[in-house]
């Protein structure tokens, strides 16, 4: 990495409505401000060859909705008491990343660099962290800060902090800076949202572990699945094949739905203990008040009748995939037999660690296919096309 004092502007910087502070290009950076007067200032420290806070990184992102992913140079801030700076090793492609990158849920700023499920080094660490130092191997999932004082950030439970939760892209910092994500060579993160990943687990089929893991781990160790349960997985993506191992590795019975029978092979072979085709009629009629849970990964899971009715007395139907769609379901189909229909967000940073821990335990990593940084608009593509099992991981070091 390089400081901005190396890297002048040949020209006036530019600011426009969509660009963010901070924001760099090409291999000669010219600073984009939203600010008249932050841009008079950064011109200043400029030529005057002061330091400015902030380390300036490569990356992939984009600069408008539609464009493909390109390089990019990112700035991030200086290494603060409590934070780390990760040299990232390997980032997942998740489907997360491929709504923000088509705006579908109309939240993204542009420019975009995407990628919440980040491993990597640990290159520095402030004088105050405590228990990570230069050469560990981390996690960084979806949040990198909280407010650190309401109820639920008190309670271990940032992911639903009431106040200030920062995601890891396109969201407003504590500082009121952008952040931007894992598609790029380095991040600054506060050492208290960072996890250690433990020796055993292969960095680039770690990198899934902390989204899609975590996210199929924290429902179920909330609702108590473990020896005895019998648990059902709505899709075999990215999401239900971990979902399938951790919850084998629980002790849990587990039937996988999908939609047709392409994936029985790969389920059995994950570990499922059955598989049925969601359109046959027949066979979820004979699965009907078996599940003590589900845990429905679709992104576009229709109406939930035919999954609910398959619940026990007390049963419950977490839903996890994030659909564009509304979810819709009958109250008598909750009604008989007492069922919920609930969801999850993900998991704490105590959470994440303790997931990782028993992943390592359990020999659990994703199946992953490592693409480069040049390959990284193609993967978007299969992505979208459902052409992956199971889960993309951009190999960093190619950028």
């Amino acid at each position: 990495m390089r400081s901005p004092r190396s890297a002048r502007p040949s020209g006036p910087a530019v600011h426009g409505p969509s660009l963010r502070p901070g924001f760099l290009l090409g291999p000669d950076p010219v600073v984009y401000y939203l600010d008249k007067h932050i841009e008079q200032w950064a011109r200043i420290t400029y030529q005057r060859g002061v330091h400015m806070p902030m380390e300036v990184v490569a990356a992939l992102g984009l600069l408008e909705a539609g464009s493909p992913l390109t390089k990019l140079t990112i700035s991030r801030r200086d290494v603060g008491s409590m934070d780390v700076l990760i040299k990232i090793a390997y980032c997942g492609i998740c489907h997360t990343d491929l709504s923000a990158i088509r705006d579908e849920w109309s939240t993204t700023r542009y420019p975009l660099v995407p990628g919440h499920e980040i491993v990597g080094v640990v290159e520095r660490a402030g004088e105050g962290v405590r228990g990570l130092s230069a050469g560990d191997h981390v996690g960084v999932g979806t949040i990198v800060a909280s407010c650190r004082e309401c109820e639920n950030c008190l309670d271990d439970l940032e992911q639903y902090c009431l106040r200030k939760r920062v995601s890891t892209y396109n969201s407003a910092d504590v500082d009121g800076s952008w952040t931007y994500g894992g598609f790029a060579s380095h991040i600054v993160v506060d050492s208290r949202f960072v996890a250690p990943v433990p020796p055993g687990l292969p960095l680039e089929s770690a990198a899934p572990l902390m989204c899609a893991g975590i996210t199929v781990y924290s429902p179920m160790k909330h609702w108590g699945i473990g020896p005895g349960s019998r648990l059902g997985v709505v899709g075999l993506g990215g999401l239900g094949h971990l979902a399938v191992k951790i919850a084998k590795a629980l002790g849990a019975h587990v039937t996988v739905f999908s939609r047709t029978a392409d994936k029985a092979n790969d389920a059995f072979a994950l570990g499922a203990d059955a598989y049925c085709v969601s359109s046959d009629k027949d066979a979820m009629k004979q699965t009907r008040n078996s599940l003590d849970m589900i845990i429905s990964t679709a992104s576009a899971p229709g109406r939930l009748d035919r999954y609910v009715v398959l619940l026990r007395r007390d049963g419950t139907l977490v839903s996890v995939g994030l659909s564009n769609e509304d979810l819709r379901v009958h109250p008598m189909s909750l009604l008989a037999n007492r069922r919920s229909i609930t969801s999850s967000n993900i998991g704490s940073p105590k959470e994440t660690a303790e997931m990782l821990e028993f992943c390592a335990q359990h020999s659990i990593t994703a199946e992953v296919e490592v693409v480069s940084a040049a390959e990284v608009n193609s993967a978007i593509e299969r992505l979208e096309a459902g052409e992956v099992r199971y889960r993309f991981a951009l190999d960093l070091g190619t950028l």
